[in-house]
């Protein structure tokens, strides 16, 4: 499907599954009570046998999708990022991490820009604790084009899956024609005196500011790490030996997240100057999207200035 103008990840999502369960008699969609929110209720209205709405039950919701996993059915179940990773925990690390059962979980509202909802439903530390469960792949799309391409090769992948969806409207970044491959980063603009790696909706922020950067005559990298795990790591070990420093970006805390599996990654091989940007150690709150971005220090210019404060360390 080709997007042109700003849209809800969520949405290519939505739509995307309701064309794969066309092809694929497999795909069931669950979800505890958030249909909408999560672009599942188009399924529900195709596919109303192949439906399980739940309620507000996410653990009971994660052990039956694994059971109809283990059933050679492929389940996506669908919630808010908080629910999935905190509320079902148990049942995401031991039903469906432990047995390796081919679920995937679809959630929106990771992260801060979220609208109103606020900090008891913004998850800034999703992405840290389904990296620690053995075997779990996580992909983040960072526009509707790369999200509905994401969805169906998620659909198609052997094992559980964490896939973490944007709720704004994100400008498009990618098309047809860019790579697109679970576990393989995408270099998105060149450059060699400093790489930026970022993950999901925020590459728009790196690619601003590798623009910014240009015209001083800073030769910005921008690679999109779209699949958190497995991570790309010669990806990132060449960004580290053809540029010299790293800047990464990421709408998650940045601890254990993008920044984190980069770190981890290059002490032990090559060690680089790194800055993060992300959230720092604090909860969240209410406010337009952009409002806390800025307030939170997640944007273009905040990512030039770590560029600038990393190639001093360069």
């Amino acid at each position: 499907m080709n997007f042109t103008q700003p849209t809800p990840i969520r949405d290519a999502f939505g739509k995307a599954l309701v064309d794969i369960a066309e092809r694929d008699k497999r795909v069931v969609a669950l979800t505890a009570d958030l249909s909408e929110p999560i672009r599942v209720h188009w399924f529900a209205e195709r596919f109303p046998d192949r439906f399980f709405q739940m309620g507000i039950s996410e653990s009971d919701m994660m052990g039956t999708a694994a059971g109809l996993a283990i059933g050679g059915l492929i389940p996506f179940a669908t919630t808010f990022a908080v629910f999935a990773t905190s509320l079902a925990n148990q049942p995401v690390r031991l039903s469906i991490g432990y047995n390796r059962a081919n679920v995937k979980i679809a959630v929106s509202h990771g992260g801060i820009t979220i609208g109103g909802d606020g900090a008891t439903h913004q998850a800034f530390e999703d992405l840290a604790l389904m990296r620690m469960i053995p075997g779990m792949t996580i992909v983040t799309p960072c526009d509707a084009v790369q999200a509905y391409r994401a969805t169906a090769a998620v659909a198609e992948f052997d094992g559980p899956v964490y896939f973490r969806l944007g709720r704004t409207a994100t400008p498009i970044m990618t098309d047809q024609q860019t790579p697109f491959e679970i576990g393989r980063a995408n270099t998105m603009r060149d450059g060699s005196d400093v790489a930026i790696l970022s993950t999901g909706s925020v590459l728009r922020l790196a690619l601003a500011a590798a623009d910014s950067l240009s015209s001083r005559g800073v030769s910005a990298r921008v690679i999109d790490v779209h699949t958190l795990k497995p991570l790309d790591e010669q990806a990132v070990l060449r960004a580290a030996t053809e540029c010299g420093a790293i800047v990464t970006v990421e709408e998650h805390s940045i601890l254990g997240g993008l920044a984190g599996a980069v770190c981890e990654t290059l002490c032990t091989s090559q060690p680089t100057p790194v800055e993060r940007v992300g959230v720092n150690d604090t909860f969240g709150e209410s406010g337009e999207p952009d409002e806390i971005l800025e307030k939170y220090g997640i944007t273009a210019d905040a990512v030039v200035n770590a560029v600038d404060r990393v190639l001093k360390r360069k």
